[in-house]
């Protein structure tokens, strides 16, 4: 069953058309990648599901409801959460602050809970509480936006770029993290960059080109196709 689903949404900056007459769904329990080139209107697609873009047409629905009037908050009560490209912690606060700001919708009490959950789950974290996040190395701030989305308890994890900007054993070591989390029943939509990468931890996935959304074969499908690797993963 789709959890998400995305109806022939399109998005205008002035006389740029960034989406157009884009669709997906996203089912409970899975990981969706979601790939493209620089610049085709990626980022602006999760923005809009998150409701910090308003569409010029078409419509969201989650878990049955259509959200595609309700402003940000409202779709993050409702299970919806987003871990945005290149991290964005707030660098002079510190680990522990950036985590309580991701659960500023919760009550103090769940608000501690959650934040020992999670850094069961982020052990790095744990040791740097106090530390300013803007001090903690490319890889540690990347797993802070991730615990800060997560705080929330989202249902659906939109993540844009998670792998932007790591050393490789950082990317390795991400992709592994996104693998547990979704077996934690956290369902994912996933920009990457990274194809072969997000396609190893993906049960389906979409290639958005000139704003407009395409379902592709199945992941270990796309892998075997010698004319995708070679246009997707720079092979020869």
């Amino acid at each position: 069953m789709a959890l998400l689903e995305v109806e022939g949404l399109s998005v205008n900056y002035g006389a740029l058309r960034a989406l157009r007459d884009a669709s997906l769904a996203v089912r409970e329990g899975e990981v969706t990648a979601l790939i493209g080139l620089n610049g085709a209107g990626k980022s602006t697609l999760l923005r809009a599901i998150i409701g910090a873009t308003m569409p010029d047409a078409g419509r969201i629905t989650f878990d049955g409801q259509d959200v595609t009037a309700l402003n940000t908050l409202e779709r993050v009560r409702r299970g919806l959460a987003l871990c945005p490209e290149g991290r964005q912690v707030f660098p002079r606060m510190s680990v522990a602050e950036n985590l309580r700001m991701g659960g500023y919708a919760l009550p103090r009490r769940e608000v501690v809970a959650r934040m020992d959950a999670l850094l069961e789950l982020f052990p790095r974290l744990k040791a740097r509480l106090r530390q300013q996040a803007g001090t903690l190395s490319g890889g540690e701030q990347q797993w802070l936006a991730i615990a800060r989305a997560l705080m929330c308890e989202p249902r659906l994890l939109l993540m844009d770029e998670p792998t932007l900007g790591l050393a490789p054993e950082a990317v390795a070591e991400l992709f592994g993290l996104l693998g547990r989390i979704a077996s934690l029943g956290v369902t994912l939509l996933v920009v990457e960059q990274d194809v072969g990468g997000v396609l190893s931890i993906a049960a389906r996935t979409y290639a958005l080109v000139s704003g407009e959304c395409h379902e592709l074969d199945a992941p270990e499908a796309l892998l075997r196709d010698e004319a995708f690797r070679h246009e997707w993963l720079a092979e020869a």
